[in-house]
C-alpha cells in the first residue's frame, strides 16, 4: 500500500489523523447515544439560554433565528428547520412559565427545557433538510468546499476508505483515517485492472471529482505523461482543486465544471473512465452510464464506486426501507439510487463492455461512516470556532449514522464495476 502524500504547508487544513485509544472494537456497537453527548450539549447551551432569557422577558421571539440559510440555502428546508424551532422554542417558553406559576426550581425547569430542547433537535435531524432539485448538487459542494469542515476532516478525498477484515478486527479507530482513502483508490485501481507501469501516461477521466484529491494522485501513480481531467458541477470544487494541483506540482491534472450527463468530450477520447461516489447525485443513471461509455476509447478501462440500494424486485421494500431511503435520499441531495444488479444491466444493455466485475464491497467500507463521526469526536477544531456550522455539523453526523445502519442492515450496499470496452 502507498503511504499518504506528503502535504505541503499551504494545506494545513488537511490532517493525519492518528487516535491514542481504542475505546470500541466494533463497527456494529455503536448506538446513536453517541451523538447525544454533542446533541446534548448543544441543546443545554441553546436551550439554558433561551429559557433563561424568556423567564426573564417572557417571549422567545428575539431569540429565534431570522434567517437559516448557513443551515440549508433550500427555501423550502430553511422554512421548515424555522418552523421546528418555533414549536421547540414554544415547548421551552410553555416549560419556563409553568414552572414559574407553580413555584417549580429553575434549575429543575431549564433541564425540563433542555429535555424538551433535545426532543426538538431531533425532530429536526429527523426531517431532512436537502432535497434534490436543479442546480442543488453543485450548490452543496459548493458550500462544502467553501466552509472548508469536510476538507479539514476529510482530507482531499471525498469518498469512504477502505478496511481489511485485520484492520476491523484490532479497531479500524487504529487506523489513519485520510490512510484509508488512499487505499481505497489503490484496490480500486487494482480492481478496475489499472497499472503504473502498463497505464503509464494514460489519458484519464475522473467523473465527479470533487477537490480533485484521486486526479490528482492517479496523474502522479500514473508519470509526467499521463492526462487527467477532472469534471465536477461544483465551480469552488474546481478552483480548489486546480489550487491543490498548482501547490503540489502536479501540471498534469487539470479541472472543469462540466455536466457528466452532457459531456463534452468526444466519442472515444480516455484510456481510463473512473467515477467514485458521483452516481448517487445522477438524476438519469441510463444517461450517466451511457456518457462514460461514449467517451471510453476502444480497449479502455472503466471502473466505478456508488452507493447503491439492495435489489427490491424480489423481496420489496417495507414501509421502514422507504422512510430510510426517503431520508438519505433528501438529506444529502440525492434524486434516488438504484441496486447493483440495475447498473449492470444498464452497463450491459450499452452492448460495449466486455464481462462487467461487479463487488460489494460493504464489509470494507463500512466502518467509514462512523470513523467520520469519531474523528470530529476526538478533534472539534474543524467546527468549534465556527458555532454558524454546528448544527449543519450535527446533521451531518446525524446522516452519517443513518448511512452505517442502512449499510449495516443490507438497505444499502457499496457497489463496484469494472470492466473494459470492446474493441472497434
Amino acid at each position: 500500500r502507498s503511504e499518504v502524500v506528503q502535504l505541503v504547508p499551504s494545506q494545513s487544513r488537511f490532517r493525519n489523523y492518528q487516535p491514542t485509544s481504542d475505546t470500541n472494537k466494533s463497527t456494529h456497537s455503536i448506538p446513536y447515544v453517541l451523538l447525544v453527548p454533542n446533541l446534548v450539549a448543544s441543546s443545554i447551551m441553546r436551550v439554558t439560554s433561551v429559557a433563561v432569557l424568556v423567564s426573564l422577558v417572557g417571549s422567545t421571539s428575539a431569540f429565534t433565528p431570522t434567517s437559516t440559510s448557513f443551515i440549508s440555502p433550500n427555501k423550502d428546508a430553511a422554512q421548515s428547520l424555522r418552523k421546528d424551532t418555533d414549536l421547540s422554542m414554544g415547548v421551552v417558553s410553555t416549560v419556563v412559565k409553568t414552572a414559574q406559576r407553580v413555584g417549580v426550581p429553575a434549575t429543575a425547569a431549564i433541564a425540563t427545557a433542555a429535555v424538551a430542547g433535545t426532543i426538538g433537535v431531533k425532530a429536526v435531524l429527523d426531517r431532512p433538510s436537502r432535497k434534490y432539485e436543479d442546480g442543488s448538487v453543485a450548490r452543496e459542494y459548493d458550500a462544502w468546499t467553501q466552509d472548508g469542515i469536510l476538507e479539514y476532516y476529510w482530507g482531499e478525498h471525498i469518498h469512504l476508505g477502505y478496511y481489511t477484515k485485520e484492520e476491523m478486527e484490532a479497531g479500524y479507530k487504529k487506523k489513519n483515517f485520510i490512510q484509508a482513502k488512499y487505499d481505497f483508490v489503490d484496490e480500486m485501481m487494482k480492481l478496475g485492472g489499472i497499472d503504473p507501469e502498463t497505464d503509464s501516461g494514460a489519458k484519464v477521466l475522473d467523473v465527479g471529482c470533487g477537490v480533485g484529491g484521486t486526479s490528482r494522485y492517479l496523474a502522479k501513480k500514473l508519470g509526467p505523461n499521463a492526462d487527467v481531467t477532472g469534471i465536477t458541477l461544483s465551480p469552488n470544487q474546481v478552483k480548489r482543486a486546480t489550487e491543490l494541483a498548482e501547490e503540489q506540482g502536479v501540471p498534469n491534472a487539470k479541472f472543469t465544471v462540466m455536466n457528466a450527463l452532457e459531456m463534452e468530450f468526444p466519442d472515444n477520447s480516455f484510456d481510463v473512465v473512473w467515477a467514485c461516489e458521483s452516481g448517487e447525485h445522477m438524476p438519469d443513471k441510463e444517461k450517466y452510464i451511457n456518457e462514460m461509455m461514449r467517451v471510453l476509447k476502444p480497449g479502455g478501462k472503466y471502473v466505478m464506486a456508488t452507493w447503491c440500494q439492495r435489489d427490491d424486485r424480489e423481496v420489496p421494500f417495507d414501509k421502514k426501507d422507504e422512510r430510510d431511503l426517503k431520508f438519505l435520499y433528501e438529506e444529502w441531495t440525492h434524486p434516488y439510487f438504484i441496486s447493483i444488479e440495475k447498473y449492470k444491466e444498464i452497463i450491459d444493455a450499452t452492448g460495449l463492455m466486455n464481462e462487467v466485475t461487479t463487488a460489494d464491497w460493504v464489509d470494507e467500507t463500512i466502518a467509514s461512516w462512523r470513523h467520520s463521526v469519531w474523528v470530529g469526536v476526538y478533534d472539534p477544531r474543524g467546527f468549534i470556532f465556527k458555532p454558524h456550522k454546528y448544527l449543519k455539523c450535527v446533521r451531518d453526523a446525524y446522516c452519517l449514522e443513518r448511512m452505517h445502519r442502512a449499510f449495516d442492515r443490507g438497505l444499502m450496499q457499496y457497489g463496484m464495476f469494472a470492466a473494459t470496452k470492446k474493441e472497434a
